[in-house]
């Protein structure tokens, strides 16, 4: 089981099942060619990759989108942000997935409206990644200048290829992992998923 693995050999295997998805690997070759700061591409289109792979799907199956975060703090007005998403309209408009593109730098400006509890500024993209509704959400990967495959996963590997998705309550509301947990147990019935811990 590749969850027992050592990290180094999890990490190689990591690498070896995202590259079975050639959407994926597509993305991540023209975002690196927008040349954004602090890039990742992260969330589902990660994790489910894995899923499929590991319960014998095709890579793509069940992907609603590829999401790619950027750090820009230098103007944190819309029209700066929707300057990126335009070009990345541009960019990714031949693939037959939605690429969505957005600067974790202004999620604060918007995110209590939107699910109802404040935001505080994040400093990084991988303070974001690291807000996720599950811990096995929270993984980023970009390809460097040189090639290499950059990896951030500060709660390691061994969930995601184990089908575990556990809850991690530091931002994102009950409701969204619930919600997020149902689809996916409906498009991966072999998931493991762990409750919500509740305060005694």
């Amino acid at each position: 089981m590749i969850g027992r693995l050592p990290l180094d050999e999890q990490l190689g295997a990591f690498i070896s099942t995202l590259s079975r998805n050639e959407t994926l690997l597509e993305v991540l070759d023209r975002t690196t060619a927008m040349n954004l700061p602090s890039w990742y591409l992260t969330a589902g289109c990660l994790f489910q990759t894995v899923w499929n792979v590991v319960t014998g799907r095709p890579p793509t199956e069940g992907i609603k989108d590829y999401d790619v975060f950027y750090f820009d703090d230098r103007d944190l007005s819309w029209e700066a942000e929707d300057q990126v998403i335009r070009a990345a309209a541009a960019t990714f408009a031949d693939l037959p997935a939605q690429v969505e593109i957005r600067n974790e730098a202004r999620v604060h400006l918007w995110y209590e409206q939107k699910f109802g509890v404040p935001c505080a500024p994040y400093t990084s993209t991988e303070a974001a990644i690291d807000s996720f509704a599950a811990t096995t959400c929270c993984l980023g990967v970009r390809l460097e200048p040189d090639g290499r495959w950059r990896v951030y996963a500060p709660h390691g590997l061994s969930d995601v290829f184990g089908l575990v998705v556990r809850p991690n309550p530091v931002l994102a509301p009950r409701a969204v992992y619930e919600a997020k947990t149902e689809r996916w147990r409906r498009q991966w019935p072999e998931l493991t998923v762990l409750e919500w811990p509740v305060a005694t």
